[in-house]
């Protein structure tokens, strides 16, 4: 039952979203001719909105019903604390975890509940971009080192980056509805974990963890839609 209720308003956001919001939404690398099929992990960057399942329009309906019963998503404990909003998620997501943003063992509870066949939802900047660039601290937006964390333990399979032009102009942090008729944007790059993981196999776990976040802020920096779309090596 919670497999239908969780497709059913998946399915219903992708529908809405079709419906009221234009999609430009565009891969930058070479993919495989199904791309969604052996995904693991899907890594979304420029996190601006608890809207951003509007982007779910980019999805099948196929991949839908098989994402409802695989996913695994870590979800701020603000977020799914709030009554209506963290309801919302849990219904949507299943099997998404509370961590903290605090040095605890919350972060190593949820590495342990991945499996095999998860399908790993990560937003790595682990908190919102505010319309003056930076987060409700008034910090920067940095890459964090939960993906890299996430990678270290996959051996095949594919990575989609999911690289957001940004949904401010649609709903901003703090905004209570959004607005219709907007032209949402997003670039995908498929990575073959296999291959990423061979370029930082002579590295120390520490030393790739770092690597892979700096490789990470990268893709951020430069390959959401507002900037040039060439994938860095």
């Amino acid at each position: 039952m919670q497999k239908i209720i969780s497709f059913t308003i998946l399915s219903s956001v992708k529908i809405f979203s079709h419906l009221f919001f234009r999609g430009k939404i565009r891969w930058i690398t070479p993919t495989p001719k199904k791309p969604w099929e052996n995904v693991k992990l899907m890594i979304f960057l420029n996190h601006t909105s608890l809207y951003e399942p509007l982007f779910g329009q980019a999805l099948t309906f196929p991949f839908i019903w098989k994402l409802v019963g695989r996913v695994n998503v870590p979800g701020a404990d603000i977020t799914l604390n709030r009554p209506l909003v963290g309801r919302f998620w849990k219904l949507m997501l299943p099997n998404i975890s509370s961590v903290t943003r605090k040095k605890d063992e919350s972060w190593t509870n949820y590495l342990n509940t991945i499996t095999p066949e998860s399908i790993i939802m990560i937003a790595p900047e682990g908190r919102m971009k505010r319309p003056n660039g930076l987060d409700k601290m008034g910090k920067p937006m940095t890459v964090k080192g939960g993906a890299a964390d996430i990678i270290e333990g996959l051996n095949e399979g594919g990575i989609i980056l999911c690289l957001s032009g940004g949904l401010h102009h649609v709903q901003a942090p703090g905004q209570h509805f959004p607005r219709l008729f907007k032209t949402i944007q997003m670039n995908l790059a498929y990575i073959d974990i296999k291959d990423y993981k061979a370029r930082f196999a002579d590295l120390s776990p520490r030393e790739r963890k770092m690597k892979i976040t700096q490789d990470l802020q990268l893709q951020l920096e430069t390959n959401c839609p507002t900037t040039p779309v060439t994938l860095k090596k």
